[in-house]
Parts: C-alpha cells; sequence; structure tokens
C-alpha cells in the first residue's frame, strides 16, 4: 500500500474484525479489502471494491461489519486516491440507502418512520424475549442455541433487516461532517456523489441545504447542479419554492427538470405556497423532459428518467389540468431504461399489448409508437433478467419473447446481455 495513506486507515487493524460478519461469515476479510483501495494496483482495487459490494452491502443488506467500515471508506472519498474516491462514495451511499429502506425517490426518506420501526426489533427489544426462553426451556440443546443467539443479539445485533440498515445509516449520519469538504473538490463527479448523499439525511438539513442551494446556483456542471437542486427540494420545507422557482427558466433542461421536480414535491406539503399556475408550469417542463430525453441524467431513480417522471406525477392530487399529467404518463409508458422490480415493464406491457396479437402477427412498422418503443427498449436492455421476468405476458400475446427474438423483431443489433 501508498505510504501516504496509511494515515487514513488508522485503526483499522484495532477492530475485531473476526468478531464481525457480512453476507459470507466472519468480516475478517473486510480490512484487507479497504488497504487495497489505497493501493496502486487498478485491478485489485476494482476486484476489492466488488468484494466490498458483495459483502458488506449483498443485494441491499447490510451487517455487522458494514457500519464499522464506514469511517474509513469516508476517509478514503475524502483524501484515498483519486481511482478510489468516487467508487468509495457510491459504496457509501448505498450502505446509507437502499431500495428496500424507508424512502421515496420522489418524496424524500421518513427517518422518523424508520426509526419507529427499526426500533420495534433493536437488541434491547428482543433481549427480554429470549431471557425468557432461556428461563424456561429445559431441553439442553435448546437452550444451548437460544444461548448462542441471545448472546449474538447482546452483542448489538437484530435479525431486522431495518434494524441492520439503519446502523449503516447512522455510520454515514455520523461522517457527513467531514464528507462537505467534497460539495467543493474539483471534481464533478465527487460533487454530485455528496450532493445525492446528502439528500436523503433529513436531520443534517439545516447544515446542508445552505451548501447544496449555493452548489445549485454556482456550479457549471448541470448534472451536479441539477441533483443539488433536487436534493435541496427533496430536504426543504415549503418556503423553497420562492428558492427554486427561477430554476424553472434555467437555460440546461436538465437543470428545469429537477426545478420542476422539486416543486411537485414542495407542493405536496402542508401550507406550500405553490399555486396551480406554478404546477402547471412544472408539469409541462416534466412533459417536454418525457418528450424529448437529455442524454445526461443524475442517480435520482438509478439514472431512469422516465420512471422518475412517472413517479412524480403520481404524487399529483386530480385537477384540472389532468389531461397533460395524463399525456405524460402516457409518453412515458413505454420508456424502459431501468426497472428494479420489472413492475413497470409488466405493467407497460399490459397496457399497451391489451390482447394478444393477431395471427399472424403484425410487423413491428404496423405496431403504434409507444408499442414500437417498449419493444425497443426492452431489445436494448442491458438486463437480460428483465425479459426473462415478463417473457410469459409477451408469450401471452404473441410477441417475441426472448432478448434475440426481440432484436430481430425491431432489426436492432445484437448485445452481449448484463446478467
Amino acid at each position: 500500500m501508498i505510504n501516504e495513506y496509511e494515515k487514513l486507515l488508522a485503526g483499522l487493524d484495532d477492530v475485531n474484525w473476526a468478531g464481525l460478519d457480512h453476507a459470507y461469515g466472519s468480516a475478517e476479510d473486510v480490512p484487507g479489502h479497504i488497504r487495497t483501495l489505497c493501493g496502486s494496483d487498478d485491478e485489485a482495487r476494482e476486484q476489492a471494491f466488488r468484494s466490498l459490494f458483495s459483502s458488506i452491502f449483498h443485494q441491499g443488506s447490510r451487517y455487522s461489519a458494514s457500519p464499522v467500515a464506514v469511517p474509513f471508506l469516508a476517509r478514503i472519498a475524502v483524501a484515498g486516491p483519486a481511482a478510489a474516491r468516487e467508487d468509495a462514495m457510491w459504496l457509501l451511499t448505498r450502505l446509507a440507502v437502499d431500495w428496500h429502506d424507508e424512502y421515496d425517490v420522489t418524496t424524500g426518506i421518513n427517518v422518523t418512520g424508520w426509526r419507529a420501526a427499526a426500533a420495534e426489533w433493536g437488541p434491547e427489544e428482543l433481549l427480554p424475549w429470549y431471557d425468557e426462553q432461556l428461563a424456561a426451556e429445559t431441553d439442553p440443546d435448546k437452550r444451548a442455541e437460544l444461548q448462542e443467539t441471545r448472546d449474538w443479539v447482546a452483542a448489538g445485533n437484530s435479525f431486522d433487516s431495518r434494524w441492520s440498515a439503519l446502523q449503516s445509516y447512522d455510520a454515514v449520519l455520523a461522517e457527513l461532517p467531514g464528507l462537505l469538504v467534497l460539495l467543493d473538490d474539483g471534481d464533478a463527479r465527487l460533487r454530485t456523489r455528496i450532493a445525492y448523499l446528502l439528500a436523503w439525511f433529513p436531520e443534517f438539513a439545516a447544515t446542508s441545504m445552505p451548501r447544496l442551494t449555493a452548489l445549485a446556483g454556482q456550479d457549471e456542471i448541470p448534472v451536479t447542479a441539477a441533483t443539488a437542486l433536487l436534493a435541496a427540494g427533496l430536504l426543504g420545507p415549503s418556503s423553497m419554492v420562492r428558492d427554486i422557482t427561477p430554476y424553472l427558466e434555467a437555460e440546461d433542461p436538465l437543470v428545469r427538470w429537477a426545478a420542476a421536480t422539486a416543486l411537485i414535491r414542495l407542493a405536496g406539503l402542508d401550507e406550500a405556497p405553490v399555486g396551480p399556475g406554478l404546477v402547471d408550469r412544472a408539469v409541462a417542463e416534466l412533459a417536454a423532459a418525457a418528450r424529448h430525453p437529455f442524454d445526461r441524467v443524475t442517480d435520482y431513480c438509478e439514472g431512469d428518467l422516465h420512471a422518475h417522471i412517472e413517479r412524480t406525477l403520481q404524487t399529483l392530487p386530480p385537477g384540472p389540468d389532468s389531461a397533460a399529467v395524463r399525456e405524460t404518463l402516457d409518453a412515458c409508458l413505454p420508456r424502459i431504461v431501468w426497472d428494479h422490480y420489472g413492475f413497470r415493464t409488466r405493467s407497460a406491457i399490459e397496457k399497451l399489448f391489451p390482447a394478444p396479437q393477431p395471427h399472424p402477427a403484425p410487423r413491428y412498422a404496423d405496431l403504434t409508437t409507444a408499442q414500437q418503443q417498449l419493444l425497443s427498449d426492452l431489445a436494448g436492455h442491458r438486463h437480460d433478467w428483465l425479459i426473462r421476468s415478463s417473457a410469459d405476458r409477451l408469450r401471452d400475446r404473441g410477441l417475441p419473447h426472448t432478448r434475440e427474438a426481440l432484436q430481430t423483431f425491431v432489426g436492432a443489433p445484437s448485445e452481449t446481455p448484463a446478467q
């Protein structure tokens, strides 16, 4: 490891990693992976990140080793090797919030509800139950098993995923004061990453909000400015409306989209000073983005612009301009850029192809524009599992139901799918 980064890992070897766990058992391999992040071998560093993502953050699950790794990752994000800093920030973000947690990408995070739910299954709540079971159990084998589990809980563990995830969230929260320096970093990707991360910490909003609004107004990189602006809209009180409204006139369409999205979130707050006219302007901006999507996107909704627009508009109550909302939702329906669970894809297939196709099946050119768009997006989708999860619905409607068949049908070039 390069000596100049030794100080970042001070205390790493003082942790009893063997006494902590991750997805594959003992976490004794974690310090080696963290140390590799500060090394000069690019291939080894990439492998170390992959190992950490799959162990301390396994498909969204967090473990006792996860929050303990956070301070070291935060130091690397701030002052580690240039090649490691952005990945460290991304891992910190995923350790803090994942799609399984108590937040919605269009309305913000409900930390109060998350803490209340997690508290019901914390070690303090579980220990009395185990003590009662031990006192009543007479079978030696069952007592030994209960005692082992009771000791694990007493060490500060819980079986509840919300509780374990909250430990990592709080560990990242504790590092935010030090991570704020990234808002002034010369690397726009790091400024963007910290702006996105701050969006999910309302308990830190008194400190982060002024910095986010300043970044939105000053940063010359549209993706960074848009990310900061939407973070401020997710964190802010209803009074933020007056600060965000001017951005509807921004030159860059991505910034205008962020302002519109933030305003619709603020419109749902009590006593929000968002009149119907302003909401209509916001809807019009989202409609423009849906019709003419931009190449640059933010991390919100994993970069899926149309899914984000759809979810944003679904938070609006019915109003006099509902036709504009419906038209925009119709424009979003066939666009499948990323679909975390496949729900949007299957719903779009059902809505756009409500009945089986006639026999012989129509040519691609004979389908409606929306139907063509859906099948084209699926044919070129980066994840083959999405097509597999929707195969039954496609087959039932007489449509191509494999990647290869879809690519042939729409006339798209064959690509190697991501698994």
